[in-house]
């Protein structure tokens, strides 16, 4: 009867579900139809199954081989058509005409390089691996709407495209899905990430400028070593290296308006071993982090600046490596406008409009910053938190937990965006 009542409405839409307010009744139904399918136990279920599956065997970033034969296996059993492989493990499914427009929806794919802490039946089998950032999560919400969108596939006024995309986690893997063509000809896409700091039950995002530039670097300063008892025939590396650390902290103090948020840290230095010998060579590196992605190349011209003068100040050389190739910087995630109040209504119609929050900035980054950096795009948090199940933890913790109750309502959430979407555009153009 669900399914009966989702076409009834999507075969009487007559305007924009996202910008005109007389659908804001048929949008309503929309979601609340979507939402309901999404819960029913046999679906809801299956959501479960995903996700669990995905988290006991997590797979780093370009190694999501397993997850990757998973999703196309499950898109098979949904009759749906993808192309693969994109950046070595990513999938693109296609649901609806094959007709324009083309709107995607994005999950990412791969896990972290910790070691699980929580103690459940479906903990991490892989050892010193983890889904430690809801990934595992996205992939099923994302199944799960393509579950609800094949359904009607025929009513679909163009296209969704399904992006299951890998090596998010610092490795650009949209970067590269962009650059193998995956996601030519899109119009617009979305995205969801789970957000552990706000309840089940809500999202948030903001228009523009949402998370920042991110980018690493590594510093190597040569001198010549020696023994501590003599430092007069040395050229102290250490030296140049702490003089390097200190100096880069007055970049952000000294360098910068103080209403544009930026962050220079240095997270690890390497150098000797042994007590009374000065080393050869020092290696020192982190992230660097601007709101802009002109911020970014800012910080990454004068951590090049401030490291090389420090190091022949102290009759040292230094080189820098930005691992532009390994670790691409990623630019700053910023929502267009129109897109997100797209979501944005989507959201208010499927949640409630007390549950779609105003994200604040935050100086966190994502590689679904490429997309945007292409196409119209919006990203969204979706909330998982919930103490009776102890998911408070933040990502990338080791003790990370999710209230599964977030599943259906991200995937109602993603079908509902592009549904509304597609409907929008092609009244635009009739």
């Amino acid at each position: 009867m669900a399914w009966l009542c989702l076409l009834m409405i999507l075969s009487t839409c007559q305007t924009t579900w996202a910008f005109d307010t007389r659908s804001e009744s048929k949008l309503s139904n929309l979601t609340r139809v979507l939402l309901e399918s999404a819960r029913d136990p046999e679906f809801f279920g299956w959501l479960k199954w995903i996700r669990r599956r995905i988290h006991e065997y997590p797979e780093l970033a370009f190694e999501e081989d397993n997850t990757s034969q998973l999703i196309k296996s499950e898109l098979d059993s949904l009759g749906v058509e993808y192309s693969w492989p994109f950046a070595k493990t990513g999938v693109v499914g296609s649901i609806g005409s094959g007709l324009q427009p083309w709107f995607g929806l994005r999950a990412d794919m791969d896990a972290l390089p910790i070691q699980e802490m929580v103690e459940w039946e479906h903990k991490s089998k892989n050892n010193g691996k983890m889904h430690a950032c809801g990934h595992d999560a996205h992939v099923a919400m994302l199944l799960g709407a393509a579950k609800l969108l094949e359904r009607m596939k025929d009513e679909l006024k163009g296209t969704v495209k399904l992006v299951f995309q890998p090596g998010e986690e610092s490795y650009g893997g949209a970067y590269h899905m962009l650059k193998e063509g995956a996601l030519d000809n899109f119009q617009g896409i979305f995205g969801l990430h789970v957000a552990p700091e706000i309840p089940v039950g809500t999202v948030s995002s903001r228009p523009g400028p949402m998370l920042a530039a991110s980018g690493r670097f590594i510093a190597t300063i040569n001198g010549k070593g020696g023994h501590a008892a003599r430092p007069q025939d040395t050229r102290d590396p250490v030296l140049a290296a702490s003089f390097s650390i200190l100096a880069l902290q007055q970049i952000v103090s000294r360098e910068t308006d103080p209403l544009d948020a930026m962050v220079v840290s240095v997270s690890f230095v390497e150098a000797g071993q042994a007590g009374n010998v000065i080393p050869e060579t020092v290696r020192f590196g982190g992230s660097i982090r601007s709101l802009t992605t002109e911020g970014l190349v800012f910080l990454q011209q004068r951590v090049k600046q401030i490291v090389e003068m420090q190091a022949a100040v102290h009759q040292c050389t230094a080189s820098l490596d930005f691992m532009e190739e390994k670790m691409r910087p990623y630019p700053s995630t910023v929502n267009d406008e129109a897109m997100y109040e797209h979501a944005k209504q989507v959201g208010e119609a499927l949640l409630g409009e007390s549950n779609v929050l105003l994200a604040p900035m935050t100086m966190g980054a994502e590689d679904f910053s490429f997309y945007s950096q292409k196409m119209k795009a919006a990203f969204f948090f979706i909330g998982t938190k919930n103490e009776a199940v102890r998911s408070v933890k933040r990502l990338h913790s080791p003790y990370f937990v999710i209230d599964e109750e977030v599943l259906p309502i991200g995937a109602a959430f993603h079908a509902a965006v592009a549904i509304a979407y597609l409907d929008g555009h092609a009244m635009d153009t009739q």
